[in-house]
């Protein structure tokens, strides 16, 4: 059972930037794809993006417009999504998970963490 922990949330100006991580319990947990993806009120979760075990990378559309990355430190069993220039619409919960292959879909996505929250004040 791979435990999921995501700090690095809170309340960030228009434009401004956060650092999430999200800390595994396993040191197997190098073999999992990482993926992010967010919750706004209202809405169903979505992808933000993901990494593979070897440090491949997919982002959603929004994501690949260069304010979002992703990484992972597997000395560490933990993976950070920087955000740089955030807006608004940003708002939701973010949570990581882990599973066998790096996909979009939360379904494929064997274990979550309890999600952090992330605001962006206009």
């Amino acid at each position: 059972q791979v435990q999921l922990v995501e700090s690095g949330g809170g309340l960030v100006q228009a434009g401004g930037s956060l650092r999430l991580s999200c800390a595994a319990s396993e040191r197997t947990v190098y073999r999992y794809a990482m993926g992010w993806f967010r919750q706004a009120p209202g809405k169903e979760r979505e992808f933000v993006a993901s990494i593979n075990w070897s440090g491949g990378t997919t982002y959603a559309a929004d994501s690949k417009k260069g304010r979002f990355t992703l990484s992972r430190d597997n000395t560490k069993n933990t993976v950070y999504l920087q955000m740089n220039s955030l807006k608004p619409e940003d708002t939701a919960v973010y949570y990581c998970a882990a599973g066998i292959v790096s996909t979009t879909s939360p379904s494929d996505y064997s274990y979550w963490g309890q999600g952090t929250q992330v605001t962006v004040s206009s």
